[in-house]
C-alpha cells in the first residue's frame, strides 16, 4: 500500500509561502553597505511606487550661475550639447575648434588627450571617436600607448607585445615613486633585453594599420642605447646621454609595426610610444583603472611641460566619476576641491589646450524592491561636475543625460546585442561605439556653431 504524501506536500508548500510572505515585512537588510533585495512574491502584481531616495537640495551645489557661451540655446532637438563656461582665457572648446578650422586649410596635427577610468579602458569609446574624427579630418594611428599594459590582450586597436620591464603605476600598493611618473601615472624600468613591440591593425577600426611616424619617450641620467626595428627589418640604433629633460627617439616611413629594444640602459625611465600621421587627428587614451582623476595633480609639472613641448594637445577630455560616486552620495565637496586642483595643474602645464569635463555615465543599482534605478549618487555627482566646469571656466558635457538619463545603463545592458556589462556600470565596445557617435555628433555641432560665430565676427 502506497502512502499518500499530497497532504504533507501541501502543508509544506503553505509553510514555505507563509515564511516568504513574512520575510517581505522584515526591515531592509544591508551587507557591507549594499542593500539586499527585499523578498516580495507579489512584486509582479503589486502597483509600482516611487522608490528613489529624495535628494536634499541644500546638500547640492547650486546650478552654475555663469551662462554657457552663445548659441547653446539653439541645440538640436534630441542632442545634449556641450556647455562652454570659458571666459576670456578661452580654456573651453575654442582651441580645439580653431585647430580643426586650421586643419581644414593646411596640414597640421590636432591632438586630443582623453583621460578617464575603467569606463574607457582598452580604448572603449575612444577607438570609435578616433575613427570618426580621422575619417573626417585625416590622420592615422592609435596615438599614445604605455610601454606595458594590463589590457594588451583585448585592446583591439593595437597589437602589443613586451618583455623585460618593471612596471610601476600610481595604483600600486608599494614601490611607486610619484616623482618619476608620466602623464599616464606610470613609469617603466627596463631589465636586460627589454623590448616593446607595436603593430597596427584594421579589423576593429580604419586608419590604424599604417602610420608615418612612431616615437618612444624616456628620461635618462646615464647612457642608453635604443634600437627600432620597423616592419621587422632595417634596425635603427641610437645612443642617448644624460639630459635634464624628456627625450624622444623617432622613426619615420610607412610603419606597420615597430619593435623598440633597449640594448643598454643606465638610470633610464621609459613611459610610452606614439604612432601617428604627420597631419590630422590623434586621440590618446589615458585610462587608469580605479582612478578618480585627482591623481592628475600629482604628475610632476616638469614632466608634463617637457611632454607638451614634444606633443602639444589642442583638447584635454576628462571623464571620471565611477570611482567617486556612492549609492546615496550627496556631498562631494572633497572631490570638487581635488578636481579644482587637478584642473588648475593641467591648465598651467598645457596652456594652449582647451579642456572638456565629461560627466560620469549612468550607473544602476537594485532597489530594496528589486527594480533597477540610477544611483541617486550619480545624479548628485553630475551636478557637482557641472559646477566644477563652471568654476574653472572650461567646457562640460553631460554624458549621463546624453545616454538617456534615468535607467539608461539598464537599457544598454538589455539591448540586443548588449551594449553594456551585467555590472550595470561599464559599457562594452558596442556601447562605446554608440556613445562615441553621440560625442562626435556633439563635437561637430559645436564646430559648426564655432564656424557660425567666426562668420558673424568677420561680417
Amino acid at each position: 500500500m502506497h502512502k499518500n504524501y499530497l497532504t504533507h506536500t501541501l502543508l509544506w508548500t503553505l509553510l514555505v509561502l507563509t515564511g516568504l510572505l513574512f520575510l517581505h515585512y522584515l526591515p531592509p537588510l544591508r551587507l557591507e553597505g549594499h542593500a539586499l533585495r527585499q523578498v516580495d512574491l507579489l512584486s509582479d502584481v503589486r502597483l509600482p511606487h516611487p522608490s528613489a531616495v529624495p535628494v536634499e537640495n541644500d546638500s547640492l551645489p547650486l546650478l552654475p550661475t555663469v551662462p554657457p557661451k552663445a548659441f547653446v540655446d539653439t541645440c538640436r532637438t534630441g542632442m545634449t550639447c556641450i556647455e562652454d563656461y570659458s571666459d576670456s582665457t578661452a580654456r573651453g572648446m575654442e582651441p580645439f575648434y580653431r585647430a580643426l578650422a586650421e586643419l581644414e586649410v593646411r596640414e597640421r596635427n590636432v591632438r586630443i588627450a582623453y583621460f578617464g577610468d575603467s569606463f574607457i579602458e582598452a580604448d572603449i569609446l575612444t577607438a570609435d571617436l578616433r575613427r570618426l574624427l580621422q575619417e573626417r579630418f585625416g590622420g592615422s594611428g592609435v596615438g599614445y600607448v604605455d610601454i606595458t599594459s594590463q589590457t594588451y590582450g583585448y585592446r583591439p586597436t593595437v597589437r602589443h607585445r613586451f618583455e623585460g620591464w618593471n612596471s610601476h603605476a600610481i595604483t600600486d600598493s608599494a614601490h611607486f615613486d610619484a616623482r618619476k611618473q608620466g602623464i599616464s601615472n606610470h613609469y617603466f624600468v627596463p631589465r636586460a633585453t627589454a623590448f616593446a613591440e607595436y603593430s597596427g591593425q584594421s579589423k576593429y577600426a580604419s586608419r590604424l594599420d599604417t602610420v608615418q611616424q612612431a616615437s618612444i619617450y624616456f628620461y635618462t641620467q646615464g647612457e642608453v642605447t635604443i634600437s627600432a626595428t620597423v616592419n621587422q627589418q632595417g634596425k635603427q640604433t641610437r645612443t642617448f646621454y644624460a639630459a635634464g629633460d624628456l627625450q624622444e627617439m623617432e622613426v619615420n616611413g610607412d610603419i606597420g609595426s615597430v619593435r623598440w629594444s633597449v640594448d643598454q640602459a643606465d638610470s633610464t625611465l621609459f613611459y610610452g610610444v606614439t604612432m601617428d600621421d604627420t597631419s590630422g587627428i590623434s586621440v590618446d587614451n589615458f585610462a587608469l583603472r580605479g582612478s578618480s582623476g585627482l591623481s592628475l595633480a600629482s604628475v610632476p609639472m616638469q614632466w608634463i611641460e617637457d611632454f607638451n613641448r614634444e606633443r602639444p594637445y589642442d583638447l584635454l577630455i576628462l571623464q571620471y566619476g565611477l570611482n567617486v560616486a556612492t549609492e546615496y552620495g550627496r556631498n562631494y565637496d572633497k572631490y570638487r576641491a581635488g578636481m579644482n586642483v587637478a584642473i588648475a595643474h593641467l591648465k598651467k602645464a598645457f596652456p594652449q589646450a582647451g579642456i572638456l569635463l565629461v560627466s560620469v555615465g549612468d550607473r544602476d543599482y537594485r532597489t530594496d524592491e528589486g527594480t533597477l534605478r540610477t544611483m541617486p549618487g550619480i545624479r548628485n555627482l553630475v551636478r557637482y561636475q557641472q559646477e566644477i566646469a563652471a568654476t574653472n571656466a572650461i567646457a562640460f558635457w553631460n554624458l549621463w543625460q546624453a545616454m538617456g538619463g534615468e535607467g539608461s545603463m539598464a537599457k544598454l545592458v538589455e539591448a540586443k546585442p548588449a551594449m553594456a556589462n551585467l555590472d550595470y556600470t561599464h559599457i562594452n565596445f558596442r556601447g562605446g561605439r554608440h556613445l562615441a557617435g553621440l560625442m562626435y555628433g556633439t563635437l561637430m555641432y559645436g564646430k559648426a556653431q564655432y564656424d557660425r560665430r567666426q562668420g558673424h565676427a568677420q561680417e
